[in-house]
């Protein structure tokens, strides 16, 4: 087997002759980016015997011993497993358990959740707002599934009114959010809020594909993707629940 170094530093000794060097981060750096996740998070997890070889780690089939961050036994899954959403047996279990699923479905306001929000997000929260009393207190939603280790996600926009998240995606400068795994992370996500009786709303911009049934596609966020926004809204709870939250709109005479 070739022993391949990579531009990320890891894999074999770059100066080493033997080894081939790739111009790429390796596969792991690469699911890391896509995933908005950071060696420094999976090493926090992982049992403490197998850190050393975890940071050097270039493969996302490897195979690791896990702590869970609630005190349960430590489990084996896949470096990719970890990076995709799996918990251990027991947290798998607790979520699924009455006692959760009774709270499961309901927005409340997590303290201190740092969530990146980038200027078009802040403007789509804007523009809704001027249009729909929007909820300024809920940020996240408890879910009957455990996602990413959380029995929780955090969607860019609550209407916990109409139990309807709103979310916007773009591909960023990189081109390459919320594609590949990302994307598969974001069905994932919208599954586990209509599991508890939530529906989401997806603006897709920057040429990404419709992702859900309820999807919005466009090149960029403008107020005409807002109107459909709000029309989706209409669609999915009726005008007799969306009419009351409606703010009156003033027209020029």
């Amino acid at each position: 087997m070739v022993a391949v170094s990579f531009r990320c530093g890891h894999g074999a000794d770059a100066s080493s002759p033997d080894s081939v060097a790739l111009s790429r981060v390796c596969p792991l750096c690469m699911l890391l980016h896509e995933t908005q996740r950071s060696r420094a998070e999976l090493l926090a997890r992982v049992a403490p015997p197998q850190r050393a070889a975890l940071a050097g780690e270039t493969r996302i089939g490897a195979s690791y011993e896990w702590r869970c961050r609630r005190g349960h036994d430590r489990y084996s899954a896949t470096v990719g497993q970890v990076l995709t959403g799996p918990s251990c047996a027991k947290c798998r279990a607790n979520a699924a358990g009455p006692g959760a699923r009774r709270e499961a479905g309901v927005a409340f306001m997590k303290p201190g959740l740092r969530v990146g929000t980038s200027q078009v997000e802040q403007r789509l929260r804007m523009l809704l707002g001027q249009r729909i009393r929007l909820h300024h207190r809920v940020n996240a939603v408890r879910i009957a599934r455990m996602f990413y280790g959380k029995q929780e996600v955090w969607p860019d926009i609550l209407i916990p009114q109409l139990r309807v998240a709103v979310e916007y995606d773009d591909p960023g400068r990189s081109r390459r959010a919320h594609r590949g795994l990302k994307a598969g992370s974001d069905v994932e996500k919208d599954e586990a809020l209509r599991e508890v009786g939530w529906e989401v709303i997806r603006i897709r911009a920057g040429g990404l594909d419709a992702l859900g049934p309820h999807s919005i596609v466009c090149s960029s966020l403008t107020v005409a993707a807002v109107d459909e926004v709000i029309a989706l809204l209409r669609r999915i709870r009726g005008d007799a629940a969306v009419d009351p939250l409606l703010i009156p709109q003033q027209h020029a005479v």
